[in-house]
């Protein structure tokens, strides 16, 4: 339906009726104007009147979905580790290979990160603010929501510390991180190799406790973090774990990349 008025005919009796007058651009204008602003006023009515963006059916629909394929992932990815230990037995008990050659080979494993590796770990903890929080100390104003939960660069700050301090392996939550791991953030969640999570954040890292705590004190980043902490309320825990073994990235190791359309 048109919202421009239709013209009869006008033309004399027995004579082709006149042609409809063509709008003149200001009507256009102004006809797309008035139907904007009633767009505009009726999406506000409509969630003047208590919708609940927490119930809207596509987004359940689409937390739903992403929730799904992570517990999915999990699953292949467990199943991968167990086919991926199987091959290694039956590699293992193939004597095509010399001594040499298998040590080379776990080598390999080790530095990409495909094997479990044991030692002392330190466990880092972060977590958001109470969403009630307000500035505790003089100064500073109070918090924007984005002042109350973790960013991607405050995970990526955390991992840079502790590959910097000589980590020999890190963990984030229950994976295992690679060369190839992007610590990724959407919202107020973690996108993991294809798994989401929420908070608190655990990175757990193996290596000299000493040296990866004073690392993460280094951290230039880390210290702007510690200044939402002391007046926001931001999560914060460093923890000596003993000794602790981070499970083998059980992944896929494939590089996959985008190629032009031909």
């Amino acid at each position: 339906m048109s919202n421009s008025a239709d013209f009869p005919g006008t033309g004399p009796t027995g004579t082709t009726p006149a042609r409809r007058p063509r709008p003149r651009p200001v009507r256009i204008l102004t006809a797309a104007v008035f139907a904007l602003a009633g767009l505009i006023f009726f999406t506000s009515f409509d969630t003047a009147r208590g919708t609940d963006i927490r119930q809207d059916g596509s987004l359940l629909k689409l937390s739903d979905l992403i929730q799904q394929r992570s517990r999915k992932n999990k699953g292949l990815d467990e199943s991968n580790a167990a086919l991926r230990g199987s091959v290694e037995s039956l590699a293992e008990s193939d004597d095509g290979s010399t001594r040499a050659e298998d040590e080379k080979l776990g080598a390999l494993e080790n530095d990409a990160g495909t094997r479990g590796l044991t030692g002392k770990a330190v466990t880092v903890t972060l977590n958001d603010a109470p969403p009630d929080a307000t500035a505790k100390l003089p100064g500073y104003p109070e918090p924007q929501p984005d002042y109350l939960v973790i960013h991607q660069q405050d995970l990526q700050a955390v991992v840079n510390a502790l590959w910097q301090g000589g980590a020999r392996g890190i963990k984030v939550m229950d994976q295992r991180l690679i060369s190839t791991s992007a610590v990724r953030c959407v919202g107020n969640t973690l996108i993991l190799q294809g798994r989401v999570y929420s908070p608190p954040y655990r990175i757990t890292a193996v290596g000299d406790p000493g040296r990866l705590k004073q690392a993460l004190a280094a951290s230039k980043a880390i210290q702007t973090y510690m200044v939402y902490v002391n007046v926001y309320g931001l999560g914060w825990k460093v923890a000596d774990d003993g000794t602790v073994t981070l499970p083998g990235y059980s992944g896929t190791v494939d590089l996959h990349y985008a190629e032009p359309v031909r």
